[in-house]
C-alpha cells in the first residue's frame, strides 16, 4: 500500500526529485509491496506529507523495482527512511513510527515555519 499524496520516485528520477531539491529536506521512504510495516507507516507519511508540505518533501521508492538507489544508500530492510538535505543524507531511520515520534525525530532538521 502506497501512502496517499506521497509521490513515488525511481532510479531514473531520484537525482532530480531528491538530490536536486534545495528548498526543503526530503524524506525518502524505501518501501515494498510485500512489507507489512510499510503498510502501517503509509497513513503516517500521508498525514505528515499533508501537514508539513511547506517544510518537508516526502517521497517513496520501491526497493524491488529500484535496486540502484537502494544499494547506493545501503538499504537492507523496509521500511527505511533517509532524510536528504541539500542532496546529502543527514538522517536514517529504520522501522515504523507514530506521526508524533517521527515528527519529533525530524524537528531539528525541519526549517522553522514563517
Amino acid at each position: 500500500m502506497r501512502a496517499q499524496g506521497v509521490p513515488e520516485v525511481t532510479d531514473a528520477t531520484f537525482a532530480a526529485e531528491v538530490l536536486a531539491e534545495r528548498d526543503r529536506p526530503v524524506l525518502v521512504e524505501f518501501t515494498a509491496d510485500w512489507c507489512g510495516p510499510c503498510r502501517q507507516l503509509a497513513p503516517v507519511l500521508s498525514a505528515l506529507a499533508a501537514d508539513q508540505a511547506d517544510r518537508l518533501k516526502i517521497v517513496q521508492i520501491d526497493v524491488d523495482h529500484n535496486p540502484e538507489v537502494t544499494l547506493r544508500h545501503g538499504v537492507l530492510s523496509a521500511p527505511t527512511m533517509i532524510v536528504f538535505q541539500g542532496g546529502e543524507p543527514v538522517r536514517s531511520m529504520v522501522g515504523t513510527r507514530t506521526k508524533h515520534r517521527l515528527l519529533a525525530e525530524l524537528e531539528e532538521i525541519l526549517p522553522v515555519r514563517a
